[in-house]
């Protein structure tokens, strides 16, 4: 509404524009006790509980929990426009990993490794150079932006949701996950463990999640995938994650979702992933038919043959997607259209853009869209 006022349109796609940054959202998230006393920073939950103890083991559980069910993590961003972001240098890459800051991660290590440390983070001074805007401080761990879930004081902050999202599953999947892995510690604990041995534990066998470095950096995502790390680079294959034994349980557990209410959500899901890319691809063909080769016919020159080749592969596509039966099988057929298929044919259509007269060019350009200031 806001931006109709303003003779703007909003797109929610992840990514309208090749070549351009996209769209996503920050999903921050934090948690706190019926009391509203905040679990993520120390002071107040260590007062509250009277026990310095109680932060690190909190930190501790949240951190198995990312590392165990970082698949549920990764369904719960996946959607057919995030499959062309994520990783793609403008959003963290489809690898679960938590961006803690170094100062919590030595803090955690010490604590892992039987050290009793304050956790004291340093801060910042931020000079804008303006003269109206004295310096100022800010806290030292949000630093990471090239990490899906970076630790930021208070809150941790998902930084990989799809601009076109509802964040309900999001946030449902955190504290599902959570809650599960707060159970865990509460069983051990109540069985007689200690509790910050019990914690102990588990940091050191989820320890692995914990990366601070740029995870852009070919070279660590390669050493996270080596390291066990959950990657899931096809969203396709991310919601097929909701089936999996281990989140069916998961869920029907803390009484969120049955096994039936799992199963079907994945096939919307993959219903809604595959209707995309056919509305998108239909789209493609019309566009290619009323538009480029009628483009290319009027200027007497350009890869005719190659467009209507390109309309029967898109068409024969469409064709297969529709034959299939299997919910997951479809969405699969679907990613690889529009990934992979949709792309390669787009060259040609671009192709035919560069040699056509300007006049006989019926499809608005990048250039007319991204600069209505001189294109109105």
């Amino acid at each position: 509404e806001i931006a109709t006022k303003h003779g703007l349109t909003a797109l929610l796609q992840e990514k309208p524009f090749s070549g351009i940054n996209g769209s996503g959202k920050h999903n921050n998230w934090s948690i706190s006790t019926a009391n509203d006393i905040p679990l993520f920073l120390p002071k107040p939950i260590n007062s509250a509980t009277g026990n310095d103890m109680a932060f690190p083991i909190i930190m501790s559980a949240v951190v198995s929990a990312i590392d165990e069910h970082g698949d549920l993590m990764r369904m719960a961003i996946s959607s057919p426009g995030n499959d062309f972001r994520l990783g793609a240098m403008e959003a963290p890459p489809a690898i679960i990993s938590t961006y803690l800051g170094e100062d919590m991660t030595t803090y955690l290590e010490s604590f892992k490794d039987g050290k009793k440390e304050p956790y004291a983070p340093e801060k910042k001074t931020i000079d804008l150079g303006i003269s109206n805007v004295l310096p100022f401080q800010v806290p030292a761990e949000d630093r990471n932006r090239t990490s899906p879930f970076p630790y930021g004081g208070a809150r941790f902050e998902f930084r990989a949701v799809g601009s076109s999202q509802n964040v309900s599953m999001v946030n449902t999947v955190l504290c599902a996950m959570c809650a599960d892995k707060f159970a865990e510690f509460a069983d051990a604990i109540e069985a007689g463990g200690d509790p910050v041995e019990v914690a102990q534990e588990s940091l050191k066998k989820h320890w692995k999640v914990i990366f601070n470095g740029n995870g852009y950096d070919l070279d660590n995502q390669k050493m996270l995938t080596e390291r066990g790390v959950w990657r899931i680079d096809s969203g396709v294959d991310a919601i097929h994650r909701l089936s999996a034994d281990k989140n069916i349980e998961l869920f029907e557990k803390l009484s969120v979702m049955s096994k039936e209410e799992s199963l079907a959500r994945e096939m919307c899901l993959h219903d809604h992933y595959t209707g995309t890319v056919e509305i998108e691809a239909g789209c493609f063909v019309d566009m290619i038919n009323q538009h480029v080769i009628p483009s290319v016919t009027a200027a007497g020159k350009g890869p005719l043959a190659e467009l209507e080749a390109a309309v029967d592969t898109l068409k024969a596509a469409l064709k297969e997607i529709h034959d299939t039966e299997d919910s997951y099988e479809k969405a699969k057929l679907a990613r690889v259209l529009r990934l992979e298929t949709m792309v390669e044919l787009r060259e040609v259509c671009d192709a035919a853009e560069e040699i056509v007269p300007d006049n006989l060019w019926t499809v608005a350009t990048y250039k007319e869209l991204l600069f209505l200031d001189s294109h109105c």
